[in-house]
């Protein structure tokens, strides 16, 4: 089978529907969109998230993730925007032909004259952090055990030991605890959460479940079963110290121990990747290398909240839209962006000048109290921003105005100083 689309979104979570919509609303038309979905349903991970906080930003109440997902999933149902689940995309190719298969329509050759990466991220498992042990039952990451207990109906165990302070793994501990599990310790390897404050208070504090930073899993045991695992803390160059090595007893250890985009299909296309986010490489519109692909979400760089995937969908929508419509290119002197002092990521990694303002996203490398974002060109300081706090577990956006960036050439530096 093959067939001719305006657009193609590959993934139908919250940053593929709302990049859909935003296409739609920018007047393409909605029959010439479709949507890849692997999953057996659209909404993405936010299905099984069914703790409260989101849509704060987008819609000014708090929501469950089923429910801001809904929302994005009744408009586009209500639309004409085709929607395909239990499709498998192959291969995306830099011409702009997606590879995909499902049980109804078997192999399709799909080309689009804009396609939309919304592919989201996944976990890090066991195999990717090196911890000696057996192999028993009872080792899941936090998001497994996340769709366990919420859509499945299972419990993953009863005495729970937690690596890692990422938010999932914050929310799951929390969770447990309310289904009558006992959640012995958090252990983050970090002397700061990789998760938002308002977990760490929410989640933790409120249940006065026990977090030590600085600490991490250097044993698993058990053969059948998860019997218990030995945790130790760590040094300067985070090596575990043998004097602290200590037993817990426990029946399951969750792994929150950080996200990673999606980005084997974006890879295969051969597009430019930033080895910092694990994403591609995009402007301020979105667009990656390979001009008529645009890339949002988390699949080009991990969020902290879904609201801001959301609005980040919508600017790739837009400019994906306006690609086609305008049958534009990027014109004028690219500017790139560059990580300073104390910045460990930026995102987008380029900047085509224009009559916008842009909008730049970045982490932090520490915690930072007070800190000062600074950001320049040569010895010119473009923009400066303080703030009480900055920390890698929170990302920070900054509006960078039009106008400074009209006389602008080669390179701008962001950079995050304390005090």
């Amino acid at each position: 089978m093959r067939k001719e689309w305006d657009v193609i979104v590959v993934g139908g979570g919250p940053a593929g529907l709302a990049a859909a919509l935003a296409c739609s609303e920018r007047g393409i038309p909605q029959e010439n969109i479709v949507i890849l979905e692997r999953d057996r349903q659209l909404g993405g991970i936010l299905q099984q998230c069914i703790h409260h906080g989101f849509g704060l930003h987008l819609f000014g109440e708090e929501l469950t993730g089923p429910e801001y997902a809904q929302r994005f999933i009744d408009r586009v149902q209500d639309s004409s925007i085709v929607c395909k689940t239990d499709t498998m995309v192959l291969e995306i190719t830099n011409q702009r032909e997606v590879v995909a298969v499902n049980a109804q329509d078997g192999l399709m050759v799909l080309s689009g004259k804009a396609i939309i990466l919304a592919m989201g991220c996944r976990e890090r498992t066991r195999g990717a952090l090196n911890i000696p042990g057996t192999r028993p039952a009872g080792v899941y990451t936090a998001g497994c055990a996340q769709r366990l207990v919420n859509m499945e109906g299972y419990m993953p165990g009863k005495e729970i030991v937690i690596l890692g302070s990422g938010d999932i793994g914050l929310i799951m501990a929390r969770r447990l605890t309310w289904e009558g599990a006992k959640v012995k310790l958090v252990c983050e390897l970090m002397p700061y959460s990789s998760g938002l404050t308002r977990n760490i208070v929410q989640c933790l504090e409120d249940n006065d479940i026990p977090l030590r930073f600085e600490h991490t899993v250097v044993q698993i045991h058990g053969k059948s079963r998860v019997e218990g695992v030995t945790i130790a803390r760590v040094d300067g160059d985070r090596k575990p110290i043998p004097s602290t090595f200590e037993y817990i007893p426990c029946d399951t250890l969750l792994l929150s121990v950080g996200l990673l985009p999606e980005n084997e299909l974006t890879e295969a296309a051969g597009i430019q990747m930033d080895s910092r986010t694990k994403g591609a490489m995009v402007d301020q519109h979105r667009q990656c290398s390979v001009e008529g692909i645009f890339a949002c979400g988390n699949v080009l760089h991990v969020h902290d909240l879904v609201d801001n995937v959301s609005m980040e969908a919508q600017t790739a929508g837009i400019a994906a839209a306006d690609y086609i419509m305008q049958d534009r290119k990027p014109e004028g002197i690219t500017v790139s962006v560059q990580n300073g002092s104390g910045v460990s990521y930026t995102v987008p990694q380029r900047i085509v000048p224009g009559d916008e303002d842009v909008d730049i996203y970045l982490r932090t490398r520490g915690v930072f109290k007070p800190a000062t974002l600074t950001i320049q060109a040569g010895d010119k300081t473009l923009l400066q921003k303080k703030k009480s706090v900055m920390t890698p577990g929170e990302m920070e956006k900054v509006t960078l105005p039009a106008e400074k960036l009209q006389d602008i050439a080669g390179t701008i530096t962001v950079s995050v100083i304390g005090g």
